[in-house]
């Protein structure tokens, strides 16, 4: 897989002439947030089973508790690929690993696209029970849709050789696994915005519920627009319905 635009190097210029500077400060912040999640969600899960794990209150496991056995086993595959490919994604963007173990590179980015596809499709098994019911299930169901397109799409493009498609793919793909880290965020500024209007009996369930509510969508909607920006940025091929040119109206999707 290619490098996205946090990694450091060179300016490069994008079809306006301008220059752009490659830092390596979004992608230490991409790679330590991903890590202290996808560590903990993994620590934290394989601590107890979910029996335990939801008496102690813990994350998610009051959920899929009583949910039937196939639902259980996808809960746990999903927190278990969906945090390694958390762990996995970032180190795929650095120039400094595929310019120098391009085996490793390549080898490591197999194994990210098969816990993607994997983790996408237990998300699916485990949406009829999803707590944010069916605003959940319509906003889950749909990232878990483009979390498994997107990660065909980045490996299609890697195996025709089309790397800046390739590049572009694999950023869409890591936005949205990183919509791990952006909803426990989102959950947390929801909560506290309702904490000055709650009272001192508010109900700490029913604070968590209604920031739970407006995740499904929120925590990866702004990633996509935010990767969308930055592969324009970095003059990769954008997503466009359709294809205008100077000589002739609307053509073709892209």
């Amino acid at each position: 897989m290619s490098d996205t635009a946090v990694v450091a190097s060179p300016p490069v210029r994008t079809t306006s002439g301008r220059p752009v500077r490659r830092s390596r400060t979004g992608w230490t912040a991409v790679l330590l947030t991903s890590l202290a999640i996808g560590g903990f969600s993994l620590y934290t899960y394989a601590s107890a089973d979910l029996r335990a794990l939801a008496d102690d209150g813990a994350g998610l496991a009051g959920t899929y508790v009583d949910a039937p056995l196939p639902v259980r086993v996808a809960f746990f595959v999903h927190v278990a690929l969906g945090s390694l490919a958390l762990l996995l994604g970032p180190w795929q963007f650095s120039q400094r690993l595929r310019r120098r173990w391009p085996v490793a590179h390549r080898s490591v980015g197999v194994v990210y696209l098969l816990t993607v596809g994997v983790a996408a499709v237990s998300a699916l098994v485990m949406l009829p029970f999803n707590q944010a019911r069916m605003v959940g299930f319509f906003g889950f169901g749909a990232v878990a849709l483009l979390w498994a397109f997107t990660a065909w799409r980045g490996f299609d493009t890697a195996r025709r050789r089309d790397l800046r498609q390739h590049q572009a793919w694999m950023i869409r793909n890591y936005a949205l696994t990183f919509a791990a880290v952006t909803l426990r965020s989102w959950v947390g500024v929801l909560l506290a915005v309702q904490l000055p209007f709650a009272g001192p009996d508010a109900d700490p369930d029913l604070l968590f519920e209604t920031a739970y509510a407006a995740v499904p969508f929120l925590s990866w909607l702004p990633n996509v627009i935010v990767a969308e920006w930055l592969i324009r940025r970095r003059d990769l091929p954008s997503f466009r319905l359709v294809d205008r040119t100077p000589d002739q109206g609307v053509s073709r999707a892209s």
